[in-house]
C-alpha cells in the first residue's frame, strides 16, 4: 500500500466503479478475492447505469479509494437522517488483505460522522460468516433484522444456492 487518497466519484468514474465492484463481488479465477459472492449469486453486481443513478440520488455518494493514484476500492454511502447506509464496499481482489478495506471503512465512518449521522448500517449475506466477523471486529453488531433478497435484484442477479439468500443487518454507533 502506497499513499492513499479518497474522493467522491463523479459520472466520469461510473465505468471504472462498475468494473471494480463486479470484479470484487463476482470475480472468477485470478480476480477472485475473499469477499466474492460468485458461489452464491450469478450475474453482475452493478453496471454503469446503476452507478450513475446512485450518483444522482440525493444524500448518496460513492467514495473512491486511490492507492498510488490507481482505483483500489470504493464504497456506497447513503445518508438518511441520523443514520448512514454503507454498501458495495469493494476492494480490488488483487489488493485485498492489505488494509485498504479497513482504511475505506474508517473513511466512510469519518464522512458519516461529518454529516451528523449517529450510526452506520449495512447488510451482509447471512451465510457470509467470515465477512460478518470482519465487520464485527470493527465494531459492527447484528441488529437481529434479516432482510430478504430484493425482488428487483432478480433482474440482474440470480441466487445459485438452494437456500434463500438473505441479508443480516449490522450497525455501529458512530
Amino acid at each position: 500500500m502506497t499513499e492513499l487518497a479518497f474522493r467522491a466519484a463523479c459520472a466520469d468514474d461510473a465505468d471504472k466503479v462498475a468494473e471494480l465492484v463486479n470484479l470484487a463481488y463476482c470475480g472468477e479465477g485470478a480476480g477472485r478475492g475473499w469477499t466474492t459472492e460468485a458461489d452464491l449469486l450469478g450475474g453482475p453486481r452493478t453496471d454503469r447505469g446503476r452507478i450513475l443513478a446512485l450518483l444522482a440520488e440525493p444524500g448518496a455518494r460513492v467514495e473512491l479509494c486511490l492507492d498510488g493514484g490507481a482505483l483500489a476500492g470504493c464504497v456506497e454511502l447513503r445518508r438518511d437522517g441520523a443514520q448512514c447506509y454503507l454498501g458495495m464496499l469493494s476492494i480490488d481482489p488483487r489488493r485485498q488483505s492489505g488494509g485498504l478495506g479497513k482504511a475505506l471503512l474508517e473513511r466512510s465512518e469519518e464522512l458519516a460522522r461529518g454529516w451528523g449521522c449517529a450510526r452506520m448500517r449495512m447488510t451482509v449475506i447471512t451465510t457470509r460468516a467470515e465477512l460478518i466477523a470482519y465487520y464485527e471486529r470493527r465494531g459492527y453488531r447484528r441488529t437481529g433484522k434479516v432482510v430478504p433478497f430484493p425482488p428487483e435484484e432478480l433482474r440482474y442477479r440470480q441466487p445459485r444456492a438452494a437456500a434463500p439468500v438473505d441479508f443480516a443487518e449490522l450497525e455501529k454507533p458512530l
